[in-house]
């Protein structure tokens, strides 16, 4: 018998740590073995008792839930589910505790939190299912001197080359489309900024609730060559601009003429998820054929492996992040079982490999693996 996954809580309002612990302690495979309302508290618990996981409030006193991230990150590398606030400063934070090592986070209701939890069981034991198993990676040590914060966050990337006079001939008629999900945000940001201003249109569709998408796009804008942002339905997909899944709808293309068009809508959600994977690789499928790239990148589930293999079928070229680079290699997996994959690459290759088959051009033969 397997035995529990053992979770501290660490929130400092007492509701939600009561709530917490049961909606955990009601799962047949984990149990709350401990409540901290500030992070020195559970500093000295996580000591004590060596939990699988922690759940970590981003607001709280004495310090705040990133600063002790952080410190976690570096000196006791673990997985941490954050608990956020939906509001536009706490999706701000949540990027940044995703930048920071957490595995993933629960977006917790403004009012009615009691019956907005409940809701939320299932989703939040899932993630903590997911983090259990999770790579987890340390943080770099910040040197002397220097703050934490800044310490951690991503190095500028190196300025790819330009594409070189292929914009006219192959961006406009190419696309790129990015599946994601446990994981992805960090992994996204890798790709995007080591891939030049004059790229293809790039689509992707990372797992993310209503509220923040609008932060993670902005980050990524701020951090790339591209311009990146939240699809709208309707407008044309740009060569040099990035596009993302609004959070809690699903995003497709379509064509008009020579044009792709962003199509976003609220149809029910696909393989549990929404937006979903599968509904934007099996839209590329059928409007991009062979002038697609595909990539699928950490992530739990399968979403996205069938109409991955779909794009493959229809002539695209496929990358795949590998094992060793995920947080969590389950839709990575999927794709490599359903012979989606034409490379499967650790995540720091994924761009130039890219980039590589795009100077080729489209008359590259394709390596099948």
């Amino acid at each position: 018998m397997k035995p529990k996954i053992r979770v501290i809580v660490v929130d400092d309002s007492a509701l939600v740590r009561s709530l917490l612990a049961e909606i955990i302690n009601r799962q047949h495979d984990m149990e709350c073995i401990g409540t901290a309302n500030d992070p020195l508290i559970a500093r000295e618990m996580i000591r004590e008792l060596n939990p699988d996981v922690i759940t970590l409030d981003v607001e709280m006193p004495r310090m705040d839930g990133i600063d002790f991230l952080g410190r976690l990150m570096r000196l006791r590398p673990m997985p941490v589910v954050m608990i956020s606030t939906l509001t536009e400063r706490g999706a701000e934070v949540t990027m940044r505790a995703l930048e920071l090592g957490a595995i993933d986070f629960v977006a917790k209701p403004r009012v009615g939190v009691a019956n907005g939890l409940q809701e939320l069981a299932s989703q939040i034991v899932d993630k903590i299912r997911v983090a259990a198993v999770a790579q987890v990676r340390r943080l770099a040590v910040a040197p002397s001197g220097v703050a934490a914060g800044a310490a951690s966050r991503p190095a500028a990337a190196p300025r790819p080359a330009p594409l070189s006079g292929l914009l006219g001939r192959i961006s406009t008629e190419k696309i790129i489309a990015i599946g994601a999900s446990t994981g992805g945000t960090e992994a996204i940001r890798e790709v995007l900024t080591h891939l030049p201003a004059d790229c293809p249109a790039i689509v992707i569709t990372q797992h993310m609730p209503p509220g923040f998408t609008t932060s993670f796009a902005a980050r990524l804008d701020s951090l790339c060559q591209m311009t990146v942002k939240e699809a709208v339905h309707g407008e044309r997909l740009l060569p040099g601009h990035a596009y993302i899944a609004p959070g809690g709808k699903h995003f497709s293309i379509t064509r008009s003429g020579a044009n792709y068009v962003a199509v976003v809508d609220d149809a029910p959600p696909v393989n549990r998820h929404k937006p979903s994977v599968e509904v934007l690789f099996k839209s590329v499928a059928a409007n991009a054929g062979r002038n697609a790239y595909g990539i699928m990148l950490t992530g739990m589930g399968a979403d996205g492996a069938i109409a991955m293999r779909e794009m493959r079928d229809a002539g695209s070229y496929n990358l795949v992040q590998d094992e060793s680079t995920c947080i969590v290699f389950g839709m990575p997996r999927e794709a490599i079982a359903h012979g989606a994959a034409d490379e499967v690459l650790p995540l720091p290759q994924v761009a130039p490999a890219l980039l590589s088959k795009l100077r080729g051009g489209s008359d590259q033969v394709h390596h099948r693996i």
